[in-house]
């Protein structure tokens, strides 16, 4: 055998095993990138299909306190008033004369949209309210006598109702942002919760217990 022979190391044979072992190394090297891709769109479809736990309930937990809100007048005595009753100027209603009875105040006016939405509950739970003795009562603020009237009739309102001033005093007193807003004061004529927005059956349950506590 000759030194060529000698010097390249590898028979005709060997050399066509390592030629077709390339393919091979990029052929497993595919399979597994394949392999890992097909893992992680499954895994991915998984987290997407699943339903994601206590999402119903942390929606429900925000929704009770969404309009819950801090403010100055908490813990103070409630801002007195003598107000018109609505469509009755000669007919007047002193909050002071509520001094023992726990005391609801929604603010609203006519032309205001979640106002609409939150009549509907406000007249179904009066008769619940009067039975436990809480006084309440809604006040109309900026707004047209016709038109907040209009209202009333609309939505069969039946507790009672005052009118603002003409210059809406008794929101601003009670740091009015807005309508609608509801405030709860207590037997000693001490506000203890603040609602704005519409207010929702969780969301009396909420403020409702504040009127107990001690302040």
């Amino acid at each position: 055998m000759g030194l060529d022979g000698i010097s390249s190391g590898e028979t005709p044979a060997q050399e066509d095993v390592v030629s077709k072992k390339g393919p091979r190394k990029h052929m497993l090297l595919f399979i597994v990138i394949s392999v890992v891709n097909v893992a992680l769109v499954v895994l991915l479809a998984t987290q997407l299909l699943t339903p994601v736990h206590n999402t119903t309930d942390i929606q429900t937990d925000n929704s009770v306190v969404l309009g819950d809100v801090t403010s100055p007048l908490i813990g103070k005595p409630a801002p007195d008033f003598t107000l018109s009753t609505l469509g009755d100027s000669a007919q007047k209603v002193h909050l002071a004369d509520f001094k023992g009875k726990p005391v609801i105040l929604n603010f609203w006016a006519s032309w205001c949209g979640p106002c609409t939405q939150e009549a509907p509950f406000l007249q179904k739970a009066w008769p619940g309210l009067h039975a436990q003795g809480v006084v309440f009562l809604g006040v109309d603020s900026g707004d047209i006598t016709d038109e907040a009237l209009a209202f009333l009739k609309q939505y069969g309102i039946t507790y009672p109702n005052v009118q603002d001033t003409f210059d809406s005093s008794t929101a601003i007193n009670y740091s009015g942002t807005g309508f609608p807003t509801t405030i709860f004061i207590n037997k000693e004529g001490i506000v203890v919760a603040k609602w704005i927005n519409p207010l929702t059956e969780q969301g009396l349950q909420l403020e409702l217990a504040k009127l107990s506590r001690p302040v």
